[in-house]
């Protein structure tokens, strides 16, 4: 693993690479830094020159100046580094807030993606409208749960919202990866800051999302919709998949696992974004 930084007038990224090949991005969930899907990284650098980073905010990434975040910001930062490391398109696994920022990718830079897996990305705005009222009644719970008990509470409501089952990890995965025990206090202090800066900033802009719709239309070639095995069809994650899968014309594919098998199952779902991709590329 090779750490480095891209410095722009807006923000400083850290950053990630490992393996060669083709560029992979890793667009990662919830509070996930550069580190976070570390064992997903490593079963994909054997293929690809995989690329982790953390997001402007988190970690060891920081903005030259206070900002609202919006996904599109994300995205901006996502296209910044592709093109800092390749004149080619990249290919792009998302999952969740990843996903989501994957889409906006796709949308506003098609040029720097050649292909986005979108693991159940909270696209709200492409519910109907009583579902839509109900994710943001649910987004406004998390953060009143948030201000009121603090990280942790917020956390399990967030988990039980999206089906989260930290009990479903391959053998070889560490019971903590999810939830960011650790040892080390400046470790778990860094986790809990990341997590308050999610809840804080990212959840948020994720309730503003609107989506250029015509843009993701016009990328539908580009992104695949997937969906977990694991997750129920009652859960947000999984409607919000469906919805996105009805504005492209496709169907979701499968991936194993729930809506954090990137951290949970990194072997299967290693496995599986081999599989699509050689597939799109044949």
């Amino acid at each position: 693993m090779i750490p480095s930084r891209l410095e722009t007038p807006e923000v400083d990224l850290y950053y990630t690479i490992r393996g060669s090949g083709p560029i992979l991005l890793i667009l990662q969930g919830g509070a996930g830094d550069a580190d976070g899907s570390e064992a997903l990284a490593n079963e994909l650098s054997r293929d690809f020159t995989v690329l982790t980073y953390d997001r402007r905010g988190l970690s060891r990434s920081t903005p030259i100046r206070a900002e609202r975040y919006e996904i599109a910001t994300h995205a901006d930062d996502a296209a910044r580094l592709i093109s800092a490391l390749s004149a080619e398109p990249a290919f792009v696994f998302g999952c969740s807030l990843g996903a989501l920022i994957g889409v906006e990718l796709a949308a506003r830079h098609p040029g720097a993606v050649r292909l986005l897996l979108a693991h159940e990305p909270g696209l709200y705005a492409l519910l109907e409208s009583a579902e839509r009222d109900e994710a943001l009644r649910g987004h406004k719970e998390v953060l009143e749960a948030f201000q009121r008990e603090g990280v942790p509470a917020a956390m399990k409501l967030m988990f039980a919202r999206s089906g989260t089952d930290i009990n479903d990890p391959e053998a070889e995965v560490p019971y903590n990866v999810l939830t960011g025990s650790t040892a080390d206090p400046k470790a778990m202090a860094q986790h809990f800051a990341n997590l308050r800066h999610f809840l804080t900033y990212d959840v948020p802009a994720v309730t503003r999302y609107q989506p250029d719709v015509a843009a993701v239309t016009a990328a539908r070639s580009k992104i695949i919709p997937a969906i977990g095995s694991a997750t129920s069809p009652s859960v947000l994650p999984y409607r919000c998949t469906v919805a996105l899968a009805g504005v492209l014309h496709r169907t979701p594919v499968e991936f194993p696992g729930g809506h954090t098998a990137y951290m949970l199952r990194p072997k299967g779902v290693a496995h599986r974004i081999r599989d699509l991709i050689r597939q799109e590329a044949c």
